[in-house]
């Protein structure tokens, strides 16, 4: 055995006799001054448990080919995606809370993308098919799969999250209020949580502050009549409106702070969706009114 360690020369004993025991090597090893300590080992020990980690992550994914059974536009920018999974019933049966996600990949394009699940978790059992909400921005992969039409061939991923935990917020009792906040394509798992039922109707308030730039590029206002009537009250906020637009205006964040009327801050329970400042301005809002932070749910 030879061990030969090479150090500053200000050091003595530098180089360690290869007749001693590994134990008193250790134990003869000289104390480092601080300013020389090899820090640089733990990084690269991390940095390679994250590739490892990593990889393992890319094994575990189930690639499925399945096929599009519908592209069409839901708003500017915006197109309504609709995934056959019939042939896949397992997919299917992954889809068990709103607010869950997959990935999608193409063929030619390197880099999959995460979708929001915006159909509710029963569609997929009983249609075969799953229901996104897809943003095209341009040069993603998102972009590629907007231009597709029905027919072409994608893969998709097992089902993936928790989605939102309901169950903190579930006893209509206890949470009479509920406040929902949303912005651009983040409204697609909050469709979802709408249309598989959280007892709304059993709630004196349940609101949904929804952001968009304009009403051009909000989704889904064919649904609005039956989100209300579900007991789900609609509060659109544009932040670029037309000159005809009498709702509010500005951020969703600016638009709830106008508002609040957060009465019972025990009994209030907050679900959020889309950009991240938002979230988090929104989120600082409700901890200050006296909401708890283990009852404002998040789907990732």
């Amino acid at each position: 055995m030879s061990l030969t360690l090479s150090l500053s020369p200000s050091l003595p004993h530098a180089h360690l006799s290869p007749s001693r025991h590994p134990m008193s090597i250790l134990r003869r090893l000289p104390t480092f001054p601080h300013h020389l300590k090899p820090l640089h080992l733990k990084p690269r020990r991390r940095y390679f448990a994250t590739v490892a980690a990593a990889a393992v992550r890319q094994d575990t994914t189930v690639w499925t080919p399945v096929p599009l059974s519908e592209v069409s536009p839901a708003a500017e920018s915006l197109f309504h995606i609709s995934i056959d999974v019939s042939g896949a019933p397992d997919l299917a049966e992954g889809h068990t809370h709103a607010g869950q996600y997959l990935q999608l990949r193409l063929a030619d394009v390197a880099k999959p993308t995460f979708l929001a699940i915006a159909s509710p978790p029963s569609f997929a059992s009983a249609s075969g098919s799953f229901e996104f909400l897809v943003k095209s921005i341009t040069g993603s992969t998102a972009e590629v799969l907007c231009g597709l039409k029905k027919g072409d061939v994608v893969e998709i991923s097992q089902v993936m999250g928790r989605g939102f935990d309901i169950d903190r917020i579930q006893r209509p009792d206890a949470y009479p209020t509920v406040v929902i906040f949303a912005t651009g394509s983040g409204i697609s798992p909050i469709r979802s949580l709408i249309e598989a039922g959280f007892s709304a109707n059993d709630r004196p308030d349940v609101r949904l502050y929804y952001g968009a730039r304009s009403l051009k590029r909000m989704a889904y206002q064919d649904r609005f009549k039956e989100w209300e009537a579900s007991g789900v009250k609609i509060v659109p906020v544009l932040s670029q409106p037309d000159g005809n637009w009498s709702g509010e205006t500005g951020y969703v964040q600016a638009a709830f702070a106008r508002a609040k009327q957060i009465y019972s801050p025990e009994g209030t329970g907050a679900i959020l969706c889309g950009q991240k400042q938002m979230a988090e301005e929104v989120t600082s809002i409700l901890v200050e009114e006296g909401v708890s932070s283990e009852k404002i749910l998040k789907n990732f």
